[in-house]
């Protein structure tokens, strides 16, 4: 599976270049990702090709368990034709109403607002976890 990860603006923290790099490590093993930074949510969107199937995190999405989260990365290992896997994050403005149209699913975090960059590094966990669920090794626990 293939998954690319669409973000908004660049990590200069380097705390948080090393939790990326780590769950970008971690991840080899299950998937293949690739993380693309984009100066806006204009040029994100534009990015994006015509199959591909975007799921965007924002404040106005679904908030799923870490195990509904594995079941929707089943679904696309199984049933996603091959498509580009996008998970998109916004600047620090969120997306454009362009962008929530074009994604397939909105996801979000609870209700409460978190810095755009430290998205980035949930995700990357969530994607970890996901695929750790899935393959019933231990990391989860309910």
């Amino acid at each position: 599976m293939k998954i690319s990860l669409y973000v908004c603006g660049r990590l200069k923290e380097r705390y948080l270049q090393a939790a990326e790099a780590e769950y970008l490590k971690r991840l080899r093993p299950y998937c293949k990702l690739e993380v693309a930074e984009f100066r806006s949510d204009a040029a994100l969107l534009a990015a994006v090709p015509a199959q591909a199937h975007v799921y965007a995190f924002d404040e106005r999405g679904d908030d799923l368990s870490s195990v509904e989260f594995s079941e929707l990365l089943a679904w696309e290992e199984q049933h996603g034709g091959g498509a580009q896997v996008i998970a998109a994050i916004g600047g620090a403005d969120g997306h454009s109403d362009a962008l929530r149209a074009r994604a397939r699913k909105l996801l979000c975090f609870g209700r409460m607002t978190i810095a755009h960059r430290l998205v980035r590094i949930l995700v990357l966990e969530q994607i970890y976890r996901g695929h750790r669920i899935l393959r019933g090794e231990p990391y989860h626990r309910d």
